[in-house]
């Protein structure tokens, strides 16, 4: 019997503003420190992936967020794991703070040119081309 490695479902949420959108990066330790991603994280039993979001971006930024609709779906097999991602476009809602990196490495409002100079997850390049076409 072979050992199949474990499956994740992360739940991350896609926050445009003026032409750009929020990114987090990884922290010191973590899987693919240092990368840049799009904020949220692991999807725990029985919680709606939408609930998710809203608490991920609350622990690790501080802010406030209303989840608008689904934006992208991936999946992705690293060698350790394999992860379903799912991606939804959420905004700040009008009481939010602005984002503070509490719980992430840094943040930073990223245009379509910082996309470019910018590296990410293996699992994120597909989401990152969808929001490239949305930025243009």
């Amino acid at each position: 019997m072979t050992h199949s490695p474990k499956q994740v479902i992360v739940s991350a949420g896609v926050l445009f503003r003026d032409h750009s959108v929020l990114l987090t990066q990884r922290k010191a330790g973590s899987h693919l420190a240092g990368t840049w991603e799009l904020p949220g994280g692991k999807v725990e039993p029985n919680e709606d992936p939408r609930d998710t979001v809203v608490r991920e971006l609350l622990e690790e930024l501080g802010v406030h967020i209303e989840v608008i609709d689904i934006f992208d779906v991936t999946f992705h097999r690293y060698p350790e794991k394999s992860v379903l991602l799912l991606f939804y476009e959420a905004s700040l809602t009008a009481q939010s703070p602005e984002p503070q990196a509490i719980d992430v490495a840094d943040l930073r409002w990223a245009n379509l040119a910082d996309l470019d100079t910018l590296s990410f997850p293996p699992a994120d390049e597909a989401v990152i081309a969808k929001i490239r076409r949305r930025l243009r």
